[in-house]
């Protein structure tokens, strides 16, 4: 048998407001690279995901991202610059050293998928 390998995983994130979740995935600091119009395809380094035009709050609620960083406290401090917070109404939770030995923090986008955005310590 063959070595099986692959290049990339994308995750389909869900976004009740299409307009509004790209925007604030722009705002977050991720380019966007194309839109097909329901499918928008994102990407920061060699990190990337894909914002899909649908949503279920069952969905959206589960849903959860993990951002692996080399500075958490840069990353907390510049989304808080950037205020989604008062131009979203999302959740930006405090930056927090956690037991597993990671320093993070969490922000919902706006259709509620959660991110949770850490460096290792």
């Amino acid at each position: 048998m063959s070595k099986l390998t692959a290049s990339e995983i994308k995750a389909f994130i869900p976004s009740r407001d299409y307009a509004t979740s790209k925007a604030f995935y722009r705002d977050m600091g991720f380019t966007l690279a194309s839109d097909m119009g329901d499918v928008a395809y994102f990407h920061l380094g060699d990190c990337s995901f894909l914002l899909q035009d649908f949503y279920q709050a069952a969905l959206a609620d589960n849903f959860m991202m993990h951002l692996l960083v080399e500075d958490a406290a840069a990353w907390h401090a510049a989304l808080s610059k950037a205020d989604l917070v008062g131009k979203y109404g999302v959740r930006l939770s405090a930056l927090e050293e956690q037991p597993w030995g990671m320093l993070d923090f969490t922000i919902t986008d706006p259709s509620g998928v959660l991110w949770r955005i850490g460096q290792n310590t």
